[in-house]
C-alpha cells in the first residue's frame, strides 16, 4: 500500500494542533531559528506539545531548518537538532549541505525546495546523499514530476496550495541584493510584490506601476488524482504566516478531496495517518486569503494566468456589480458566486478603481441588494465588479474552537475472568491493552448489558470515539457504573501509554558515496548556495572540485540572474515567440527592464530554449 500525506503549515504549535485535528496527516513547523520563515519561530518546549499530540494519531511533525548556514552557526545548528530529535520530532526540512556532515543522532533529513529540485539528476543526488523525502520546485508538470519519480524511491512532496514565489526557490537572490536581507536566510523582503514600471530599451513605459512579479496562489485540488499518478505521495499547503482560521479551511479542504481520490483505489492507496476528523463547517479555500488561484504550471503553459498586475493583496471571488452609487449606500447586482447567502454585514468588499489602484470597504449593514459601507467609502463606478475578501460570517465560524474533532475508532471488550473482570481495547491503528480488574461476580436482577455500553462509551475529551462494544459475561452481572467508569478511565490511559511508547519516526539514511561522486557536478557555482567550510567539504569530497561561495559571501558581477522564473513577461504581454506559428511582431525594444519608483533598473533576460525569465543584476 502507497501512503499519500497531507502535509499543513504550522505558525506554531496551537495552529499545528489544529491542522492535525483538521485532517493533516503531518504538520511542518519553524523552530527557534533556521527556518526559511524567520517570523515564524518557536521553543522547543512547544514542538514537543505538538509531537505529543500528532504523534497520538500517527501524523508527523516536521521542523523547518532550511536556511543557509554561516561557519559560527554550525554548532548552535547541531545542538539544536539534538533538542529537536528528544522532543520527538519525525523529519528536519533543510536546504545546507552541512548538515550532512555534523554530529546529528538518526533524524531523517528532507531536501527542502530551497535546494532547487527541478531534474531527475538533482534527486538521484540528494537520496544518494541520503535525503528521505524530497521537496520538488513548485515550477514542475506532471511530465516532469512522473520522470523524476520514474528514477528514485524516496517519496516526492510537493506543493498543493498557497502562496508562490516567482523565482524558483533557492535562486532568488533580490532581496539579498535591494534590501541585504537574504531569502536564503529566511528573512525575504518580497521583492516580487513591488511594483514596477516595464521599460524598454528606448525607454518607453511599456507599463506604469504595476506588479509584474506578483503571482495569484496555487490551488490544485482539482489535481489531486492526477499528481498521485505522476508520482507525488505528500501534499504540502504553503503558509507557515497564516492563522489558524486558514489553516483550518484549507487543511480540511484538501483532506476532503485527498480522500476522495484515495477511495477511488483503496486496493492501492491509504492516508499516512489515523482517524476521522468530523467538521463543523463546509471548507471553502476561496473564502480564506487568496490572490486568485492558478494551477501554476502543473499542465504546462496554458492561455490561463498565473498572475495579477494589478494588485499583490487578496481580493477574493467577485460577489457582485454595481448598479447605482449614493452618498451612504451603494445598489449591486448579485452574481452566481454569492447565491450562497448573499453580503452580509462585517464583510471586506474590493475593487480595482480607474487608476488600475486597489480600493475596499467594510460592509456595516446589508440589506438585500443594498449595502451600506462603514464611514467615508471609496465609490466604485457603475458596472464595477465587487470581490469580497473578507467573509465575515465564515471566518467567526472559523474562529470557534470547536470547528472540528478528529477521533481514532476504539473497539472494547468486557469479559469475565476468574478473579473479576477484563477490559480490552484496540484501536483503528492496531494498537491494544489488556487490563484486568478484580471483583466480585455479583448477579444482577435486571438486564445491564445496555447500561453497561453506555457507560464504556462515554470517552468524552480521550481522542478515542467507540467503535464496537463487546460484553462477554456469564449470565447478568451487577458493576457499580462509578467502578466500570474507573475500569474504563484506567484502561483507556494504558492504551493511550502504548499508543506513545509503540510510536516509531523514519530514521537517517547513510549516504551512498560510490553514487554520490557519479551524480556530483564538478562545478558549482554561487547558485549552489554553498556558506560554510562543512557544506564545501561534503561537495568537494564526493566530487566537486570548484565550489563557489553564496551569494550572500560574495556578490558576484553584474548580470547574474537575481531571479530565475518561469513566469515570463514576453508571454504575459503576448510577445512569446512560441505562442503561434508566426513570428510575433515586437511592442518593445529589447531588452527590457524593471524599474522601482526610486529609479533602479532591472534588466531581464529571456532564455526561450529553457521557457525561462531572468531577473539580472544591473
Amino acid at each position: 500500500m502507497r501512503t499519500i500525506e497531507l502535509l499543513s503549515p504550522a505558525r506554531d504549535a496551537d495552529c499545528g494542533i489544529e491542522a492535525i485535528r483538521h485532517g493533516a496527516d503531518a504538520v511542518y513547523i519553524g523552530g527557534p531559528d533556521f527556518g526559511a520563515r524567520a517570523a515564524a519561530g518557536n521553543s522547543v518546549d512547544d514542538i514537543r506539545r505538538l509531537c505529543d499530540y500528532a504523534h497520538l494519531f500517527g501524523a508527523k511533525v516536521y521542523v523547518t531548518l532550511n536556511t543557509i548556514l554561516y561557519d559560527r552557526e554550525l554548532p548552535a545548528a547541531e545542538r539544536l537538532i539534538v533538542q529537536l530529535y528528544r522532543a520527538g520530532v519525525d523529519a528536519l526540512i533543510v536546504q545546507d549541505w552541512a548538515l550532512l556532515r555534523l554530529n546529528l543522532p538518526p533524524i531523517a533529513l528532507h531536501a527542502s525546495t530551497q535546494m532547487d529540485n527541478c531534474t531527475p539528476e538533482k534527486a538521484r543526488l540528494l537520496e544518494a546523499a541520503g535525503f528521505r523525502q524530497i521537496v520538488l520546485a513548485r515550477e514542475l508538470s506532471l511530465a516532469q514530476i512522473k520522470e523524476i519519480a520514474q528514477t528514485v524511491s524516496v517519496p516526492l512532496e510537493a506543493f498543493v496550495h498557497g502562496a508562490l514565489c516567482v523565482s524558483y526557490s533557492g535562486r532568488c537572490y533580490a532581496s539579498q541584493y535591494c534590501f541585504g536581507r537574504s531569502a536564503n536566510r529566511g528573512r525575504c523582503a518580497q521583492f516580487c510584490r513591488l511594483g514596477f514600471d516595464l521599460v524598454d530599451a528606448d525607454g518607453n513605459v511599456i507599463a506604469r506601476d504595476k506588479h509584474l512579479l506578483s503571482l495569484r496562489d496555487m490551488n490544485r485540488s482539482d489535481s489531486i488524482g492526477e499528481m498521485i499518478d505522476a508520482g507525488v505521495s505528500s501534499f504540502k499547503i504553503e503558509g507557515r504566516l497564516k492563522d489558524a482560521s486558514y489553516v483550518k479551511n484549507v487543511t480540511a479542504w484538501y483532506r476532503r478531496r485527498i480522500d476522495e481520490a484515495i477511495a477511488r483505489r483503496p486496493d492501492t492507496l491509504r492516508r499516512s495517518s489515523y482517524g476521522t476528523s468530523v467538521l463543523a463547517f463546509s471548507p471553502d479555500p476561496a473564502k480564506s486569503f487568496n490572490r486568485g488561484f492558478t494551477d501554476y504550471f502543473l499542465h504546462g503553459r496554458t492561455p490561463q494566468p498565473i498572475h495579477n498586475f494589478l494588485t499583490p493583496k487578496a481580493m477574493g471571488p467577485a460577489v457582485c456589480t454595481v448598479e447605482r452609487v449614493s452618498p451612504r449606500s451603494i445598489v449591486v447586482k448579485m452574481l452566481p458566486a454569492c447565491a450562497d447567502g448573499g453580503i452580509n454585514a462585517g464583510d471586506g468588499l474590493c475593487f480595482i478603481d480607474e487608476e488600475g489602484r486597489l480600493q475596499g470597504f467594510r460592509v456595516n449593514k446589508a440589506e438585500g441588494g443594498t449595502l451600506f459601507p462603514a464611514g467615508d467609502f471609496p465609490r466604485p463606478g457603475r458596472g464595477t465588479t465587487l470581490y469580497r475578501n473578507q467573509d465575515f460570517a465564515f471566518e467567526k465560524i472559523l474562529l470557534r474552537p470547536d470547528t472540528a474533532d478528529r477521533r481514532l475508532r476504539l473497539d472494547i471488550t468486557l469479559r469475565e475472568t476468574p478473579r473479576g473482570y477484563a477490559l480490552d481495547l484496540r484501536d483503528e491503528t492496531g494498537t491494544a491493552v489488556q487490563q484486568e480488574f478484580e471483583a466480585d461476580h455479583a448477579p444482577a436482577q435486571t438486564p445491564q448489558q445496555a447500561a453497561q455500553e453506555r457507560t464504556l462509551s462515554k470517552l468524552g475529551n480521550t481522542p478515542f470515539c467507540v467503535g464496537e462494544i463487546s460484553i462477554k459475561l456469564n449470565g447478568e452481572r451487577f458493576i457499580p457504573a462509578s467502578l466500570l467508569t474507573e475500569w474504563r478511565r484506567t484502561a483507556v490511559e494504558a492504551l493511550l501509554a502504548a499508543r506513545r511508547a509503540s510510536y516509531t519516526r523514519d530514521r537517517a539514511a547513510a549516504p551512498n558515496p560510490s553514487a554520490l561522486r557519479a551524480l556530483m557536478p564538478e562545478s558549482v557555482d554561487f547558485k549552489g548556495n554553498v556558506a560554510n567550510a562543512e557544506a564545501r567539504a561534503f561537495l568537494q569530497k564526493h566530487g566537486a572540485t570548484d565550489v563557489a561561495p553564496a551569494f550572500e559571501l560574495l556578490q558576484p558581477a553584474a548580470a547574474v540572474p537575481l531571479m530565475t522564473c518561469r513566469h515570463c513577461l514576453r508571454f504575459a504581454f503576448g510577445q512569446c515567440p512560441k505562442q503561434s506559428d508566426k513570428a510575433v511582431a515586437p511592442r518593445w525594444k529589447e531588452p527590457v527592464s524593471l524599474r522601482l519608483p526610486d529609479g533602479r533598473t532591472f534588466p531581464l533576460c529571456f532564455d526561450c530554449h529553457r521557457c525561462e525569465m531572468q531577473v539580472l543584476k544591473p
